[in-house]
């Protein structure tokens, strides 16, 4: 499975921004997906996650009510929706996808691919 974050840019706070993971490879729509964001001197942190079905979500505290995470089997791909966003939402953000399950989908060792991340950046 070969993932291609897309989607991010330069954003004034309060914007919103739609970040897409496409994939290739016939067993991605099996596979929980997840976005991971990782800030200048700071760890990798996870930000969302979806299940192969699309049944469950899982958010991080700090964008729950803000960001969205959807997918698109059909497509092969998973969208994050992020609105209102803050300059502390500035970071690479990278998806991923592994077979991870309840709240392991949190862990980034939970996930065996990653794609190359795409760079947020909001001002205030």
């Amino acid at each position: 499975v070969q993932l291609q974050a897309s989607g991010g840019g330069l954003v004034q706070a309060g914007d919103s921004l739609r970040l897409s993971c496409a994939a290739s490879g016939r067993t991605f729509s099996r596979y929980t997906t997840g976005w991971f964001r990782q800030a200048p001197g700071k760890e990798r942190e996870f930000v969302a996650a979806i299940t192969w079905t699309g049944s469950t979500t899982y958010y991080a505290g700090s964008v729950k009510g803000r960001f969205t995470i959807s997918r698109v089997n059909a497509k092969n791909t998973v969208d994050l929706q992020m609105n209102s966003l803050k300059p502390e939402d500035t970071a690479v953000y990278y998806c991923a996808a592994g077979n991870a399950q309840g709240m392991a989908v949190m862990q980034i060792l939970s996930y065996d691919y990653w794609g190359q991340g795409t760079q947020v950046t909001v001002s205030s």
